[in-house]
Formats: C-alpha cells, structure tokens, sequence
C-alpha cells in the first residue's frame, strides 16, 4: 500500500476535483459521508452521546457533514467548534450552514477551558479539529482541551489524522496531540503511524476510499510503501512439481562463539525452514556437538578454535553468507571477517556482531558486495550511522547511508523498515512477542534462506520481515505475547506462508464456525 505524503495528497484531490467535474465541497461530503457510514454500522442507532469536536477548517468541515449525517439518523450528537482562529474555510462554512438548517441544537464554539463540556467514559469523542495541514503548535486552551478529552477515557475517533499531530515531524509536547482510540485515515495511511514516537499516538487506524482519481492513486510513486499480504504475495516464488534442493541454494551460515551456539542454530532453522535448499553452519569447535545434536537438518563445518571462529574455510560455493550471529568481535574473528569479506563474491546478509564489526571498522563497508542485507536494532543502528535526534532524521541518515554504501539496510522494530535506493518498505506484521532473545537470529535466517532460492536481496529482506512478522502473529495466538520464544517463529513459519493464499472468511462461514 502506497503511503501517499501531504503534498500528494493535496495533488490527488485537486486532480479529482478537475478530472470528475465535482466541487471541493462534494469531495468533502464523500469524505464525510464514509465517516458516518463507519459508525453507523458499527453503532447500529445506540444513543451513546458522541461529541464531535470540529476546528475551522477543513477536517473541522468533515466533522460538520458526519454531525448532519448522525443528527438526520437520530443519533445523541452534540457538536462544538474549536475556535482557535477567526479564519475559516470555505468548505467549513458551507457544511456549518447545513448543520444550522436541519436542527435546533446548532453547533456550541468553544474559546477556552470555560467551555469544555462534560465528557464520560462510555461517551463517544470525534476529534475532526485539526488536519494534515497543521504546521505550527496548538495554543495553550487547545492542548488542555486534548488533556480534557484524554482524561475522559471515552473512545475517541479521529479523522484523517490525530489533531495536533503533524506529518513530518515529532511533537515537542506529547499534551499537544489527540490520543486516537481510532484514525480513519483518507487515502492512504499516513507515515506517522508507524513511527516509534508518532505511532503511539492512534492505538487502530483504519483507510476510507473517498473516490480519489484511480489515475493518480495508480501511477503516483511514493517513497513509502506499507506491506501487508496483498504486497508480499507477488513476491512469492512458487515451486515446481519436479523441483529439488539442488535449485534452492546452499546457505552458509557463520557464525558462534563460547556459550551463544543458540544464535546460529536458530539462523540455520530459519533459513531452511525459509525454503534454503541445503544450509551449512560454520562455527567454532566448541558448537560442533549443539548443531548437530539440535538441529540435525544441517551440515557443520568447525573451526580450528574451540571458542571463536579464527579462520574461514569452506571447499563448496554458497549461494548466500549470513555472517554475525552471536560471533563475538576477537581480533582474530575480526581478521577473519575482514579476509572473507575481500574474497567473497555471493550475497550477504550481516546481523549482531557482525554488524559491530562493520561500526568499529568502517572501512570494512568498502568490502561489501552491493546490496548486502544489514539487520540492525536500534543500537546497531545508532552505531553504524550516528545519533539522531527524532525518527524522521533516522530515516533520513539511513537512506544517506543505504546509498553510499549500496546496502539493503532493515531498520528492525515494531514497524521494521527496509531502505534501499531512496525507498521505503514499511512492515505490516509482527507483535510484542518477538521482543525476546533470538528472534532477530531467525529473522537474519529467514532472509538468508529467501535469497538462497533466488529472491534478489531487497525482496527477500521485505518478504523475510513480512514472513517473519506473520508467522509471530499466527504464533500468538497460540502462546501470547509473554510466552512466544523464537523458535515459535519458525514452527509457525509454514503457517505464515500458507496463509498467503488463504481465502478470507465469509460472514456465513464465520457463522457456521460460531455455531
């Protein structure tokens, strides 16, 4: 799903103003119109009050053609106007009107902390008060006002976008922004959401189609992308009824050290269980009777030293080379790095140490062969490019440094996001459950053992991590979020890619199943 930014989606609704002939007030009213319908189906007429909380502009307009919708319906609406400035709208002004013409409770302005009205749990709050275009702070009433309507603990919904948040930057005051139950977001979800000091800011959210010009939604490109099932499965690769391990590559997964013999057996499952056709452990001595006892599926070559790789050596030729898990950084492991990295000509994929290694020895990143796929945390991260002060130059300072250096960088966390070439591609998948030990060792396997087969490395770094989210997601259900341990993961990674091609449920099937 494209992420379409401010500046595109003010182009797509002047294009489907000029192309379908309608007016910006029509367009409002579409807008409006889906909002009611969303909770007309989900109310069903329950006259639960619903304040909705509308500014002067053009948010503030979708609010006041949903409170025509709701008050015509019969449903309990009291409506108010933030009157934070004494510009309006025009669209604004045309919906008040018509909320004025079909009721006598017309719409109550709000100046000031004097006119906040009484809020109560079980109330419904609609925050339509400030939109996209916000781009300066809210006034000090207004920032109590959001205090006001969070203390409430209502369900409060907000269109388009969270009042007080802004689309291309991290509020100074976290009192300054509406906390969204809810967001029904028009076209396309906003990046915002998916940020680690944004995303907090709506718990669901949700995409309205208001009509835009199919033209625009199809050929506009954008730089963020979100991907969920309908995204990752044209990059499956099906398999022949005749195929055999021999087309699906040969893993080499390097890696281990004294007492952390977990982290590459997890890698080695992960990318079997990915589809690798064969997989091979490079590790240590001291590992050789943990991988083969554990995980008999693959092969193990030894190091010379008992505790820490020193030298590597293989006699085959790997179709791909996971490097780092839980390798440690001895100056000889370093060395030996530093001796694969200037004679290897086979992808890569580098997570843990091995990425440590690349942050103590920059000039080590010369070494890499274009489109190696990075894995880092958050720390990781920070190590290969430096401080950030906010998200938004966190993803800025990454694209500069996936470009430099040619790399295909996953950014891991709670939406982990892969960069490469000035693009984008933001995770659907995945939970609280995967903050546990070893579930980036898996994720590091997955990856290997998709480009093993012959997924170019980009793809196999956005498929892994959708793969890898899913499989979490189905596990989950079984162990919660507490229980689930990184070797659920890969139990459930064949469920996962099941799941790609499971027909959604039926509403009558959904029935049978109750029954």
């Amino acid at each position: 799903m494209k992420l379409f930014s401010k500046e595109q989606i003010y182009e797509g609704d002047q294009l489907t103003i000029e192309r379908q002939k309608i007016s910006s007030t029509d367009l409002m009213e579409r807008a409006g119109t889906q909002i009611f319908n969303w909770i007309n189906l989900r109310m069903q007429g329950a006259q639960v009050p619903i304040h909705i909380f509308c500014g002067i502009g053009n948010n503030g307009g979708d609010g006041m053609v949903l409170a025509r919708h709701l008050i015509l319906e019969g449903y309990n609406v009291k409506t108010y106007i933030v009157n934070y400035s004494d510009k309006r709208s025009k669209d604004f002004l045309i919906n008040y009107d018509r909320v004025k013409n079909i009721t006598k409770k017309w719409p109550e302005f709000v100046h000031n902390q004097d006119d906040f009205p009484e809020i109560k749990q079980d109330h419904v709050i609609v925050d339509a008060i400030f939109g996209i275009g916000l781009n300066r702070p809210v006034a000090d009433w207004v920032k109590k006002l959001f205090i006001h309507l969070r203390k409430s603990k209502a369900f409060t919904l907000s269109i388009d976008i969270p009042s007080g948040l802004q689309t291309d930057s991290i509020p100074l005051d976290d009192d300054c922004v509406v906390l969204a139950s809810y967001t029904l977001s028009f076209a396309s979800p906003k990046l915002v959401f998916f940020l680690p000091k944004t995303g907090k800011f709506t718990i669901n959210w949700e995409v309205l189609d208001i009509g835009l010009d199919s033209e625009f939604l199809t050929n506009t490109n954008t730089t963020f992308n979100l991907i969920g099932k309908y995204e990752a499965i044209p990059i499956y690769i099906p398999r022949d009824k005749f195929s055999h391990k021999g087309q699906f590559g040969h893993s080499l997964i390097i890696g281990g050290s004294y007492g952390k013999m977990g982290a590459v057996t997890l890698a080695s499952r992960g990318a079997l269980s990915a589809g690798a056709g064969l997989v091979t452990a490079f590790i240590p001595k001291c590992g050789y009777q943990v991988l083969q006892s554990s995980f008999p599926e693959a092969m193990v070559i030894t190091d010379a030293n008992d505790d820490y790789i020193t030298n590597v050596e293989f006699n085959f030729s790997p179709s791909v080379i996971a490097f780092g898990i839980g390798v440690g950084v001895n100056m000889k492991t370093v060395e030996a790095f530093k001796v694969l990295l200037e004679t290897n000509k086979v992808p890569m994929v580098i997570d843990a140490d091995g990425l440590n290694i690349l942050s103590n020895h920059p000039h080590f990143l010369e070494l890499l062969p274009e489109e190696t796929v990075l894995t880092p945390h958050p720390k990781e991260l920070e190590r290969l490019i430096g401080t950030w002060s906010h998200d938004f130059e966190k993803l800025e300072k990454a694209k500069e440094f996936s470009n430099k250096h040619k790399v295909v960088l996953v950014i891991k966390g709670a939406n982990t996001i892969t960069v490469f070439e000035n693009k984008f591609y933001i995770n659907a998948t995945g939970n609280p459950g995967l903050s546990t030990a070893g579930s980036g060792d898996v994720l590091t396997g997955i990856i290997t053992g998709l480009i093993s087969q012959g997924y170019n490395p980009l793809s196999a770094a956005v498929f892994g991590v959708y793969l890898h989210g899913k499989s979490a997601d189905i596990a989950v259900e079984d162990y919660g979020y507490q229980s689930l341990i990184a070797s659920h993961v890969i139990e459930y990674l064949g469920a996962a890619y099941m799941d790609l091609f499971k027909q959604p449920e039926t509403s009558s099937e959904k029935h049978k199943d109750d029954a």
